[in-house]
């Protein structure tokens, strides 16, 4: 499966920016999806990841509560909302896909594929 992501770019504190993973290639519902994102210098970190149903999600402690994973099956795209951001939450941000069936989680070594990242900055 190949994955698009988009709709990074530069916003103040406490604003809100939605990303867009779009996916082609094979049956989207078939794979579990997630959000990753990295800095320079620091190792690819956990963001969110969604189940193939949609039905089940999943976050990191520093976004739970600010950040929504969601997916459109029909449309083959997954998003994440992002509210209330910080400056912290700058950063290339990834999505990924996992043909495990069984899995939502955070591990890296488990996603499969892997888009080309959008950045988002935000500014204090």
């Amino acid at each position: 499966v190949q994955l698009q992501a988009s709709g990074g770019g530069l916003v103040q504190a406490g604003d809100s920016l939605r990303l867009s993973c779009a996916a082609s290639g094979r049956t989207f519902a078939n794979y579990g999806m997630g959000w990753f994102r990295q800095t320079p210098g620091k190792e690819r970190e956990f963001v969110a990841a969604i189940s193939g149903s949609g039905e089940t999600a999943y976050y990191s402690d520093s976004v739970k509560g600010r950040f929504t994973i969601s997916r459109d099956n029909a449309k083959n795209t997954m998003y994440l909302q992002m509210n209330r951001l910080k400056p912290e939450d700058t950063a290339v941000y990834y999505c990924a896909g996992t043909s495990s069936l069984s899995y939502i989680g955070s591990s890296r070594a488990k996603y499969d594929y892997w888009g080309q990242g959008t950045q988002v900055t935000v500014s204090s």
